[in-house]
C-alpha cells in the first residue's frame, strides 16, 4: 500500500501524523533509488528547507539518507525560498533537489517537494515512478541506508552553502533592480513569516517588511497570500502611502499583491500585468500557458499579440512540462504560481514581485491603473471561487451526471464550448465561464467563475450550486 502520494507539487502531510521521520526516510530512500536508477546520482542532490516546525531536522534526515546511498549533498545553510533552491539545482547542474516545505498549507503540515535537474518541479511521470518505488521498497522491506549527519558533514559528503547569493545574482540579471532602487518607490512586503523573509530588503533595501520574523505557527493562519489573509498588508500600504504591497506564500514560490489603493490585486490581475510588461517593455515573446481556472484576460492578450496559447489542468507541473518542450514566454495558475522565460521552469514569487515593481517604475503607473488600461482595451472581467463541502456519494453522482448529460445552457446562457480536462468547464460566447471541479482527494467541490459583470459571476456560481445540489 502506498503511503506517499505526490499532489500538484510534492508530498505533504500533518506533522507527526503522516509527515514523520520514518515516512520521510521512506520517501527519501525511494528518491535516492530513483536517482541511482536514472544515472543522475553522481551529480549530487540539493536540499533546502523553510521555516516550518522541524524543517531543518527533516532536511538533515534527507541528507543522511542521500549520503548513506553515496550521493553528495549541497545543503542550504539556513531557511531558503523554494525558487532559490530550484535555481541552485540548475546552477550546480545537480541531479535533483529536495525542498522541505508545505508551501501555503496550514502550520500543522510539512512537505517534501522534489525538483528535477532542470530546476523545476518533478514531472508527473517522475513522481509516479517514485511512488511506485516507495511501494516496492515497502513490499520488499527495503533497508533505509543512512550516514549520521555529523559524520556526513565531516566527511565532506554534505556541503552547506548560501543558496540566496547566486539566486539574487540571477534576479538582478532579469530585472532592473538598480532602477527600482533609484526610483525610491515606496512599497511593503509581507512574507507571511515564511522563507521569503528578508529577500526584498536584501535586494531593494528601501522597502518595509511586515511579518518577517520566524513564527512556525504563521500567526495562526495558513501562509497563503489570499485576500482574507492580507488585511494588515492593505492597511500598511494605505497608512504608508505606498505604491504597492507584495505578499509571498510560506516558501515564496507564489505571489499576492495589494494595489496603490490598498485593494487586493488577484493572481489573475498579476498575470495580466506582468504578461503585458514582458511583451511591451521587455520585448519578449513566446507562447503563453494558463491552467483551466485562470482568467480569460490571458486568452485575449495572447490573441492581441499573436501568441500561441496553451491551457492545462491545474498544477504548475503541467506548465513546467510545456515550458521544457516549447518556447513559452509565461505560464501561470490561479493560485499565484507564475513562471517566465529566461529563468527556470518554476514558480517564483520573488521574481514576480520584482517584475511588478519594475512595471510600476517603467510606466509610472500603479498596478490598478495598468490593469484598467488593459481592460479598457480587451474588456472588464470579474472572478470568484467557492469551496463547498460535499458528500462523497453526491460528488460521484455529480461527476457521472456531468459526464453523461452536461448542460447546454447555464443561467440563461448557451454553452459555446467545453473543457473537461480538469473538472467541467463551460465557456460562453462572451468569454465568461463556469468551472465545476470536484476535488480528487477531499470532500470538496470547487466552483470557479469569471464573467463580464459581478452579477453574472454570482448567477453562474448559483447555477453551479444548483447543479451540484450543495
Amino acid at each position: 500500500m502506498q503511503i506517499i502520494k505526490f499532489g500538484t507539487d510534492g508530498w505533504r502531510g500533518v506533522i507527526a501524523r503522516e509527515f514523520t521521520f520514518d515516512n520521510v526516510s521512506i520517501v527519501a530512500q525511494a528518491t535516492m533509488d530513483y536517482m541511482i536508477q536514472t544515472g543522475v546520482a553522481g551529480k549530487g542532490l540539493v536540499i533546502g528547507y523553510d521555516r516550518r516546525f522541524l524543517s531543518p531536522e527533516f532536511a538533515e534526515r534527507t541528507a543522511e539518507i542521500a549520503v548513506g546511498n553515496g550521493i553528495r549533498v549541497f545543503l542550504t545553510d539556513e531557511y531558503t525560498p523554494t525558487p532559490a533552491v530550484s535555481w541552485a539545482v540548475h546552477a550546480k547542474k545537480a541531479g535533483a533537489g529536495v525542498m522541505i516545505t508545505a508551501s501555503h498549507n496550514p502550520p500543522v503540515y510539512n512537505g517534501f517537494k522534489l525538483k528535477e535537474g532542470f530546476g523545476g518541479s518533478a514531472r508527473p511521470s517522475t513522481t509516479q515512478k517514485i511512488e511506485d518505488q516507495v511501494e516496492k521498497n515497502i513490499d520488499s522491506c527495503r533497508e533505509i541506508l543512512s550516514t549520521p549527519f555529523a559524520e556526513a558533514l565531516e566527511s565532506g559528503m554534505v556541503e552547506t552553502f548560501d543558496a540566496n547569493r547566486e539566486y539574487y545574482d540571477q534576479l538582478e540579471k532579469y530585472v532592473d533592480i538598480k532602477c527600482i532602487r533609484e526610483s525610491g518607490i515606496r512599497f511593503v512586503v509581507d512574507p507571511m513569516f515564511g522563507a521569503g523573509s528578508g529577500a526584498f530588503p536584501a535586494l531593494i533595501q528601501n522597502c518595509s517588511e511586515i511579518h518577517g520574523e520566524c513564527n512556525p505557527a504563521f500567526g495562526g493562519q495558513a501562509p497563503e497570500p489570499i485576500e482574507e489573509h492580507l488585511q494588515e498588508l492593505s492597511e500598511a500600504v494605505k497608512s504608508g502611502n505606498c505604491r504597492a504591497g507584495l505578499a509571498l506564500d510560506g516558501d515564496a514560490d507564489r505571489i499576492g499583491a495589494i494595489d496603490e489603493n490598498g485593494e487586493f490585486f488577484s493572481s489573475h490581475m498579476i498575470f495580466t500585468v506582468i504578461l503585458r510588461h514582458l511583451i511591451e517593455r521587455k520585448g519578449l515573446s513566446g507562447g503563453v500557458v494558463k491552467t483551466v481556472s485562470t482568467t480569460q484576460m490571458i486568452n485575449l492578450l495572447a490573441e492581441k499579440y499573436g501568441l500561441k496559447l496553451y491551457e492545462t489542468p491545474i498544477g504548475f507541473k503541467h506548465i513546467c512540462e510545456l515550458m521544457l518542450d516549447n518556447d513559452i514566454l509565461m505560464g501561470g495558475e490561479e493560485s499565484g504560481g507564475l513562471g517566465v522565460k529566461g529563468h527556470i521552469p518554476e514558480r517564483d514569487g520573488i521574481l514576480m514581485g520584482l517584475l511588478l515593481l519594475e512595471s510600476i517604475v517603467m510606466t509610472g503607473k500603479g498596478l490598478r491603473q495598468q490593469l484598467n488600461e488593459t481592460m479598457d482595451e480587451i474588456g472588464y472581467f470579474y472572478y470568484r471561487r467557492l469551496d463547498l463541502q460535499i458528500e462523497q456519494s453526491a460528488k460521484e453522482q455529480l461527476i457521472k451526471k456531468l459526464q453523461s448529460d452536461a448542460p447546454q445552457e447555464i443561467a440563461g446562457k448557451v454553452v459555446a464550448a467545453e473543457n473537461f480536462a480538469d473538472g467541467f468547464k463551460f465557456i460562453f460566447g462572451d468569454g465568461s465561464w463556469l468551472l465545476i471541479r470536484p476535488s480528487g482527494t477531499e470532500p470538496v467541490l470547487r466552483l470557479y467563475s469569471e464573467a463580464t459583470s459581478l452579477a453574472d459571476v454570482e448567477r453562474f456560481l448559483a447555477a453551479g450550486r444548483e447543479l451540484a445540489r450543495v
